[in-house]
């Protein structure tokens, strides 16, 4: 009788629930759906939420995905776990579709050292070919000794346990870390090199009023003397022009410390800097900035209308000053939320965006003095390459990092829940990442791609990346059409000396560790074998 009288219960709830619905679904106004299929329309909404999941899992094929396929996420996850990352049986990519690249290997590649025991026993340190700020006679040079690096994600638009691991993971593998525009975070401060980013709410560098305060800067130098460079953030790819708002809610005191704001008020960032507004302020913000802290400055930028760079390479060579370094974002940049029309139709995709900003200070011979960061989409071995090959020195990374963290492409970043921890403040998603452990997976994955970049440079003849020119890489240009590099977009960055050697014992004689030592074999042996 007891058992009985629990159905009877649980069906009158059943029931009531469903007439109350049901009552709702015809009575209210908002859902056409809703008034003409009560109850029932509820499985529409309920298959759309779950859409994205349904085609991850289900429906869509291993190269269908945006904006990273199952089979690049696969290649990140399996790098960062330091699992077999072959794929077998052929390529299934579409090699005609159209700026499809082939890197052009040489008959007589670069040699190797013969490997004992597994055949992926070493781990790659891969430094960038130019000292940034020696150009302009900066007090504190910086030559990274990795030239694939952690891109701009602040602590707010992340979680702490994410930064956390993303730093840690970057100390382990010896790259730098950019700290976006939030702020150096005390979970910023575990060790790794560190890029301060100044957007226009000049976090962790402004007084009260928001305004640039170079004691403030120097404050946060003395406290964080990993800081090796400084960022000056124009614009970016995922909202070019656009600021954003933080609201009180999530400004918590941790974050409010690493902004220097007031905790649980509204986070403001203008869409333009206060600080200047044209280039001859810029260049004057620049040297007060490097004046300050003895660090390079560079811009980043995502790229528009071209003439304020016509101006700033034109004033550069006039005046022989300017940044130290340029950090070009491709359109393609998803690390912030976006309206949809900014994030669709707003600034250039980054080979057109690059490109064409490299090719003007080709054009004032300015080059050798600048260091060229690209970013967008970038963090896959050949996707470097075509960057290099068109005039990148560095390779900043943001999206492919977050995967290999954990990230599942789930696409609620501007939501607030994350399902993986990543991007939310939710203790409980949050305690789903485990610091230690992912740190260990973020240094996989970029000590797996400095691998196969290597791999990939040594099979075009050439021990540095460097050292690849856009006559390397032809693209697909249409159905049995490929064009090199050069001859779509017409200039041919300078190839670096052959010997490459200084640039090695230079990066080592920085207090860094050995340019090569031993690894977890990444893949495993058992990759070499392969059905015939």
């Amino acid at each position: 009788m007891f058992g009985f009288a629990i159905w009877q219960l649980l069906l009158g709830l059943v029931v009531g629930v469903f007439l109350i619905v049901l009552i709702h679904d015809l009575t209210q106004r908002g859902s056409a759906v809703l008034r003409i299929f009560p109850v029932l329309g509820h499985l529409r909404y309920f298959l759309i939420e779950i859409g994205p999941e349904l085609r991850q899992y289900l429906v869509a094929g291993d190269r269908e995905e945006m904006p990273f396929d199952r089979s690049e996420r696969e290649w990140i996850y399996n790098s960062s776990e330091r699992k077999n990352n072959y794929f077998g049986f052929g390529t299934n990519d579409m090699l005609y579709g159209i700026g499809y690249p082939i890197i052009k290997h040489s008959m007589f590649p670069y040699g190797e050292e013969a490997f004992t025991g597994s055949k992926h026993d070493k781990k790659v340190q891969i430094p960038c070919a130019k000292v940034i700020g020696k150009a302009h006679g900066r007090k504190h040079p910086y030559r990274p000794t990795s030239i694939i690096n952690i891109s701009a994600m602040s602590y707010g638009s992340m979680g702490k346990n994410a930064i956390s691991a993303l730093n840690q993971g970057a100390q382990l593998a010896n790259c730098y870390h950019n700290t976006g525009e939030g702020g150096c975070s005390k979970y910023h401060r575990f060790g790794a090199d560190v890029c301060l980013q100044l957007g226009t709410g000049y976090f962790g560098a402004r007084d009260q009023e928001g305004r640039f305060d170079p004691e403030k800067l120097k404050q946060t130098i003395n406290e964080v003397p990993q800081i090796k460079l400084i960022e000056i953030k124009l614009s970016q790819g995922a909202k070019p022009g656009k600021g954003g708002v933080l609201p009180a809610a999530k400004v918590t005191d941790e974050i409010a410390a690493a902004r220097g704001i007031p905790a649980g008020k509204d986070c403001i960032s203008p869409n333009s800097h206060v600080e200047f507004n044209d280039s001859d302020g810029l260049l004057d913000f620049v040297d007060k900035i490097a004046e300050t802290s003895g660090r390079p400055v560079g811009i980043k930028s995502a790229v528009g209308q071209l003439e304020f760079f016509y101006e700033l390479a034109d004033k550069m060579k006039a005046q022989g000053r300017g940044p130290d370094f340029i950090t070009i974002d491709g359109g393609e940049g998803g690390t912030g939320a976006a309206p949809l029309a900014l994030a669709d139709h707003v600034s250039l995709p980054f080979r057109l965006a690059f490109t064409r900003v490299y090719a003007i200070f080709h054009e004032a011979g300015l080059t050798d003095d600048i260091t060229f960061i690209a970013s967008g989409k970038l963090g896959f071995p050949d996707r470097a390459i075509v960057a290099i090959c068109l005039g990148a020195d560095l390779i900043n990374v943001a999206r492919e990092s977050m995967l290999s963290i954990g990230c599942i492409q789930a696409q609620k970043c501007h939501l607030g829940s994350c399902p993986t921890g990543v991007t939310t403040h939710s203790w409980w998603r949050q305690r789903g990442l485990h610091v230690e452990e992912n740190a260990h997976r973020a240094q996989a994955y970029i000590e797996t791609f400095r691998i196969e970049l290597n791999a990939v440079t040594h099979a075009a003849g050439y021990k540095h990346p460097g050292q690849f020119t856009p006559h390397d890489v032809e693209v697909s240009a249409g159905p049995g059409i490929f064009k090199s590099l050069y001859e779509i977009y017409g200039y041919n960055k300078k190839q670096y000396a052959p010997d490459m050697e200084p640039v090695f014992k230079e990066a080592e004689s920085l207090g860094r560790p050995s340019l090569t030592t031993t690894a977890s074999p990444i893949p495993p042996d058992s990759a070499s074998s392969s059905a015939g």
